[in-house]
């Protein structure tokens, strides 16, 4: 596997060029005395380095190692301690933290920027600092007074670790029906019984405490998710000075063997009379919940985006190298055997796809936590509560499309290695196998589009779905520029499309409640092709527009928004037909005949 460079210039050109994020932090009073262009470039440099050096080169053997459970301990990858150790010293887990309580305030934008380069590194290693730090939101947003002063402080500091206890063995998605039992001890506390799996970082050997925040029901709740509450559970539990005493009726029962993501424990977390304490309100546990899932989702497809560079960059560096055959037009390299694979049209056709696919995801993933800043900090209460739809809208798409379009960009690369690519040692399979699981937890992607078409896009009447279109147009209309129309319009007429494909599963939908399902993944792939093909119209503008002897940079920008306009937006179509097929079709089959 070749060695991982972060992406920064790219990652400069997004944040400066495209989105003008240092003006837009000083727009907002919050984030002005916190952040600017020269504190963001010294994060992102150092973030850098830290992934390069620390991370990065133990990915592969801790793939290789795995964690490794014996009588309720798991031990992590060699390494791995030192890694976490790093990330905790340099103050990472509290990016974004509260700054009262021992975080850093940064916004969403750059955070999400060090997280792209994490996930890169090793997306199993990313998953302990990030499970930990979505559990503080949760903390953040619902706990009491006392429990943030006593958990956040030491959660920030990465010396206790936190993981998010939803998923029963018997209740996947329908949390509605969990088991997990809460008793009111009468002294503030409570009596946490039941048992939890595929639990993300439930036991490890990184940290001196796990903090679990587990959804459970009271006895007299009533039925389904209106009856769920959330508890923080600490593993051992913490005394009135802040000092650990024993254990706390918090076990792990068994890590999970799993097909990729080897270095991350996933656990069966047994609570046995565990004490917990109340987060939010009694019987409010998933609102308490869905604070943090909006970010949560984003950074799950952020890890599609950090496998996605992860292999474009092997995938390069091997096409440069190998030598097989010659360029159709005549030797490139007469005085070798071959020409560098890299010549040939379909090897080509999979680097572009990669490569236009993980630089417009980058934008888009950006774009979204922008959104995420305007509805956390934006002064302008208008603006906030704008921000706050388009992150509803947006979220299942950046969660979805960037993990199924990771898929699709690993196995690309594995596919340019030919049979090394299928072979452990060159790293390119283990990206494929990391990547699949971000299609799947946090909400399975099919699970995302009936979210998004269901309650984003048709419970709405569209509304929210136009805020976003709306933008797009007055984009596209404020364009003179000539040198800019070959991107505005293939955009403007993709923009159609996606309306009038809107407008026709809204007209369906309310004939045949199927045709909400039957549309929903196709529509969030068209929506996503099409947000991208906005991502690149915008990175087109700012290429065009740069003011700098760095041309080649840009020029190539420029080369690949027309890539993408021309070889993959008009996938859109062939969407557009399966939508409108209609929901006849899946359901023309008895349940025999499957």
């Amino acid at each position: 596997m070749a060695d991982y460079r972060a992406p920064l210039k790219d990652i400069q050109f997004v944040l400066n060029d495209v989105f003008d994020a240092p003006a837009l932090w000083q727009s907002c009073e919050a984030l002005a005395q916190v952040i600017d262009a020269d504190t963001a470039q010294a994060i992102l440099e150092e973030a850098a380095k830290l992934v390069e050096k620390e991370v990065a080169p133990r990915a592969r053997n801790a793939d290789e190692q795995g964690v490794s459970w014996d009588a309720g301990k798991v031990t992590t990858p060699d390494g791995y301690k030192e890694s976490f150790q790093a990330i905790a010293n340099g103050g990472w887990i509290g990016l974004s933290g509260d700054p009262e309580l021992g975080g850093m305030g940064m916004p969403k934008m750059l955070s999400a920027q060090y997280e792209e380069l994490l996930c890169a590194g090793d997306v199993s290693f990313s998953l302990y600092p990030g499970l930990t730090y979505g559990a503080t939101m949760a903390i953040l947003a619902h706990g009491s007074d006392e429990l943030k002063q006593t958990y956040l402080p030491k959660m920030y500091s990465g010396e206790w670790a936190g993981s998010m206890c939803l998923t029963e063995p018997h209740a996947g998605t329908d949390l509605g029906i969990i088991r997990t039992k809460a008793v009111d001890n009468g002294d503030g506390s409570y009596s946490i019984s039941g048992t939890k799996m595929f639990i993300t970082g439930g036991e490890q050997d990184l940290t001196d405490n796990i903090i679990h925040l587990v959804l459970a029901k009271l006895p007299d709740a009533p039925a389904g998710s209106k009856g769920i509450s959330m508890f923080l559970v600490p593993k051992i539990e913490v005394l009135e000075n802040g000092e650990l005493g024993g254990p706390n009726g918090v076990s792990c029962g068994s890590v999970e063997h799993k097909m990729g993501i080897h270095g991350s424990a996933t656990c069966v977390m047994n609570f046995d009379n565990a004490k917990g304490y109340l987060v939010g309100d009694i019987n409010k546990g998933l609102a308490a919940m869905f604070v943090m899932m909006n970010y949560e989702r984003l950074g799950v497809g952020i890890q599609g985006l950090g496998c996605s560079e992860r292999s474009y960059q092997n995938a390069l560096a091997y096409a440069k190298e190998r030598l097989q055959s010659r360029a159709a037009t005549g030797p490139v390299n007469p005085d070798k055997a071959a020409d560098p694979i890299l010549v040939h049209a379909d090897v080509r056709r999979m680097l572009l796809n990669m490569k236009a696919l993980t630089e417009g995801g980058r934008a888009f993933s950006t774009y979204v936590a922008k959104q995420l800043d305007l509805a956390k900090y934006a002064d302008d209460a208008e603006v906030r509560q704008q921000a706050d739809k388009m992150v509803a809208l947006l979220t299942p798409v950046a969660k979805a499309f960037l993990t199924d379009m990771g898929l699709d960009i690993t196995v690309l690369g594995q596919q340019i290695f030919g049979g090394h690519g299928y072979i452990r040692e060159w790293g390119q399979e283990q990206l494929v196998r990391d990547v699949r699981i971000a299609q799947i937890y946090e909400g399975t992607n099919g699970i995302q589009a009936l979210d998004l078409m269901g309650r984003k896009v048709a419970a709405n009447g569209g509304e929210y779905i136009k805020l976003f279109t709306d933008e797009i147009q007055a984009f596209t209309d404020a364009q003179s520029d000539d040198a800019m129309q070959e991107f505005i319009q293939p955009l403007t007429k993709a923009l159609g499309t996606l309306n009038e494909v809107t407008q026709w599963v809204l007209a369906q939908s309310a004939k045949d409640a199927n045709e909400i399902g039957a549309a929903s993944v196709d529509y969030l792939h068209l929506l996503g092709y099409v947000s991208y093909a906005y991502m690149w119209a915008l990175m087109a503008k700012a290429a065009l527009e740069a003011k700098t002897d760095d041309q080649d940079f840009y020029q190539a920008k420029l080369a690949t928004a027309r890539y993408y306009f021309g070889r993959l937006l008009p996938r859109i179509y062939s969407l557009q037909a399966g939508i409108q097929s209609g929901s006849a079709l899946l359901y023309g089959h008895s349940d025999e005949q499957f």
